[in-house]
């Protein structure tokens, strides 16, 4: 009994080894391309080929179409992506994520990697106290390789000879030849495999392990590769969980991807097998009805061939699939949505160059929302109706309390974001996407503030000479043309801002402010009131503190670009 159980847990631990590896990895490459992945993402079109293209390459890129997946429900829960796009993704997805198969077989079979895997060790873990963050980065996607192919060498010889116990056998023997029953049980062992580890590439080591030794034959080991291929979605539908409809849609899209690509390869499995089996003939010389060592060559073609036609029939049905997911999708008209920030997936919280870029595109929205509000502010204080002013003010308030809220959660996801590994850039980036946060939560509050003073002139019906109102409306026009090149700079790539525009606009507002507080310092013959004056006088100044905390965004971008080129 307690053999049983080391021998389970031995099983369960190479396993682990594996999964540590292949994270390692996906993460170092991560680290290293995560900035041109983001630019790959920024070429996404509407074209679904580009789309299909792009899902296959950023598959490729960090090694885990899981992590793809999930990274696209999230876009499309965004608003970032369109279904149409987010589909041709998933697509390109499964097909990049097959490379892992090719890298099993040929490397992990075709030599003993094992005896190279501890040199790889010796070599990359200095790397790993590198300062410089490249080499670092790239140690630890060789440690990650390392570990990949220990765990893969420590599962095949920890998996027992089972020849010798007879009621195995003859279980075993019962199973592999009920017909097409064998087939369908087979395809669920699969699917349940790749969902438990949440990963097809874990689900096919088993697979490959137990065909190698002879447990399963070709046709078996074959479903359960199809099989795998449908667990492996069960990633993207929960990170879907509490994404909006959209979001939900396309996870349910992938679903359906794989599962008519499953219909297809077993409603043709004999003849897809041959073919297969006709190209190890013909390329290996030797069959994988025979042969268990041709089987994992030719399971990995099986898991190419079945991606790739898959794609290249359905790509031309994405309307279809579409509609079709849409119909598994329980319609809600939660209102809550439309308060969630949306960038931001709490469901599964993917890695951290990927959360950053999520996080990114949320500041983006943040300043969107900012402006808007701004936009509210300089409108108030031209209206003359007293219920337009009175809708202006109850909107502005609810603005402020909504842009708490969100700094409030993006602070939270940033600091989360910050526990993860990041490259050195990536760190400097995170450092500036918290000044960011603050200093639109302090511009939300400055508008809030110009907004009650605005009110607080109303309320004590305290009128404004033409002249104080138009050097108000100047300072108003001056502060939205400061606004908008911050929402411009927060919307490119932070790399290529410059400083300026953003000064120019600054220093125009600290001009004017220094003439208006000298005009009303000196000149005391205003005509208006004491209280005017001081109403007056609390605008301008309010209005030049906001323009301080706009300018200090496009200062702090410009402050983390240097930091990241020393």
């Amino acid at each position: 009994m307690i053999g049983a159980i080391i021998s389970i847990l031995s099983v369960i631990g190479s396993i682990g080894v594996f999964l540590f590896g292949m994270k390692l990895m996906s993460d170092a490459l991560q680290k290293v391309a995560g900035y041109r992945m983001r630019s790959i993402l920024a070429a996404i079109t509407s074209n679904k080929f580009k789309s299909v293209s792009t899902g296959l390459i950023v598959t490729a890129i960090i090694q885990s179409s899981s992590a793809t997946t999930v990274m696209i429900v999230s876009f499309v829960n965004a608003g970032l992506l369109t279904l149409t796009e987010s589909i041709g993704m998933i697509m390109g997805a499964n097909i990049g994520t097959t490379l892992k198969a090719w890298i099993f077989v040929s490397i992990g079979l075709k030599i003993k990697i094992t005896q190279f895997a501890l040199p790889i060790v010796a070599l990359s873990f200095p790397l790993l106290f590198s300062k410089n963050s490249v080499r670092k980065y790239w140690g630890e996607f060789a440690m990650g390789f390392a570990f990949i192919f220990f765990g893969l060498d420590m599962l095949y010889g920890i998996l027992p000879d089972i020849t010798s116990n007879e009621g195995l056998v003859s279980f075993l023997e019962k199973i592999n030849n009920l017909g097409a029953l064998s087939i369908l049980l087979f395809v669920i062992i699969g699917m349940l495999i790749a969902a438990a580890f949440q990963s097809s590439s874990a689900a096919l080591v088993f697979t490959l392990a137990f065909s190698t030794m002879g447990y399963i034959n070709y046709p078996l080991a074959a479903a359960m590769v199809i099989g795998e291929n449908i667990g492996t979605t069960i990633t993207a539908n929960l990170a879907a969980l509490i994404g909006n409809q959209q979001a939900r849609t396309a996870a349910r899209a992938h679903f359906l991807f794989n599962l008519i690509g499953a219909a297809w390869a077993l409603s043709l499995f004999p003849f897809f097998l041959k073919g297969v089996d006709w190209l190890m003939v013909l390329t290996l010389n030797s069959s994988a009805y025979t042969d268990p060592k041709i089987i994992p060559w030719a399971l990995a073609t099986i898991h190419t061939a079945f991606n790739t036609i898959n794609t290249l029939v359905l790509i031309w049905f994405i309307p279809f699939l579409k509609e079709l997911s849409g119909k598994l999708v329980k319609q809600t008209h939660d209102s809550r949505e439309n308060f969630k920030l949306p960038y931001i997936s709490k469901t599964i919280f993917s890695t951290s160059e990927i959360a950053l870029l999520q996080a990114r595109n949320e500041i983006s929205q943040y300043a969107k929302r900012v402006k808007a509000m701004y936009k509210m502010v300089k409108l108030m204080f031209s209206q003359v109706n007293e219920d337009d002013f009175n809708n202006s003010f109850s909107q502005i308030e609810n603005f402020e309390t909504i842009c708490d809220q969100v700094e409030i959660e993006l602070s939270t996801y940033l600091t989360k974001i910050g526990q993860g590994e990041l490259s050195l850039q990536s760190q400097e980036r995170l450092k500036v996407m918290q000044k960011i946060a603050g200093n639109l939560e302090s511009i939300a509050d400055n508008c809030y503030n110009i907004a009650k003073t605005f009110n607080k002139k109303r309320l004590a019906k305290i009128w404004f000479t033409q002249d104080i109102r138009d050097n108000i409306n100047e300072m108003l026009q001056l502060l939205e043309e400061a606004i908008e090149i911050m929402h411009t700079n927060l919307t490119v790539e932070y790399t290529v801002v410059t400083i300026d525009k953003a000064k120019e606009c600054e220093n125009r507002i600290d001009h004017l402010r220094n003439n208006l507080k000298e005009e009303y310092s000196s000149n005391k013959e205003r005509g208006y009131k004491y209280e005017a004056g001081v109403i007056y006088n609390d605008i301008f100044t309010r209005c030049e503190r906001l323009g301080d905390h706009i300018f200090d965004v496009t200062r702090a971008i410009l402050n983390s670009n240097a930091a990241a080129k020393k």
